[in-house]
């Protein structure tokens, strides 16, 4: 079994007193896609922000590489290696596509892939035929490719990606599992938060359930497939 890159450990954050997250736990190993799905409002978008130090957990622990990263600046964080997507992209629409990237840089890292914009054009050439054109005068689906394009450019060890697909139109979703698919095989280690179970069984590994908070199932995809129980209690809309 291959080692774990990244685990939460009976986490419990708040926003004021609304207690969102209770004693969450999850595990990313090396090279892995995992998939944390759950309908809105569940919890998953707050599961990252506590993760990337974005939101301040009451309670548990996140450790990388066995290291305890829980309570370090969101900067810190992602100069250890963590890269986080936002849903909500966050480009800068006044700089181009370029200095978006250049934003993003970071030195290269020993046991991660080292990106450039010319690599990462190969990954994305919609971008590469728009490099000059500034962020706000891109699609929607192309301003989500540019977003990963610019995490990417800090050549993170994990790659964390919240709701990757929501708003695409169906043929920028298949471009974006099959880019998933292409930075697996290049050794990175993704977790994703979904709501969409088609896009992320087409990607992931293993997936997590959450419902209010609380973690309430783990398993493999094709278990994930074979159980319509479970995905008929936490998944249907």
């Amino acid at each position: 079994m291959s080692v774990a890159v990244l685990e939460a450990e009976g986490l419990h954050t708040y926003y004021g007193g609304a207690h969102i997250l209770s004693d969450l736990s999850l595990s990313l190993r090396d090279g892995e896609v995992v998939v944390l799905l759950g309908r809105n409002g569940a919890g998953k978008t707050t599961t990252m922000k506590s993760i990337m130090g974005l939101v301040r957990v009451r309670a548990g622990s996140v450790t990388m590489h066995g290291r305890n990263i829980t309570g370090w600046e969101p900067h810190v964080i992602a100069c250890a290696g963590v890269g986080y997507v936002p849903e909500d992209r966050r480009i800068f629409s006044d700089l181009t596509i370029m200095e978006n990237l250049e934003v993003g840089r970071q030195p290269a890292r020993e046991g991660a892939p080292t990106w450039t914009p010319e690599r990462l054009f190969e990954l994305f050439p919609n971008l590469a035929e728009m490099r000059s054109r500034p962020g706000g005068r891109i699609s929607g689906g192309e301003q989500q490719m540019l977003t990963l394009a610019r995490t990417l450019m800090g050549n993170p060890r994990v790659l964390l990606l919240d709701e990757p697909s929501e708003g695409l139109a169906p043929v920028i979703i298949d471009q974006m599992a099959a880019t998933i698919q292409a930075l697996k095989e290049q050794g990175l280690s993704i977790l994703l938060s979904e709501q969409n179970l088609h896009f992320a069984t087409s990607v992931s590994d293993r997936a997590y359930i959450i419902e209010k908070g609380r973690i309430r199932y783990d398993g493999t995809m094709e278990e994930l497939a074979a159980n319509a129980e479970v995905r008929n209690t936490y998944l249907t809309v």
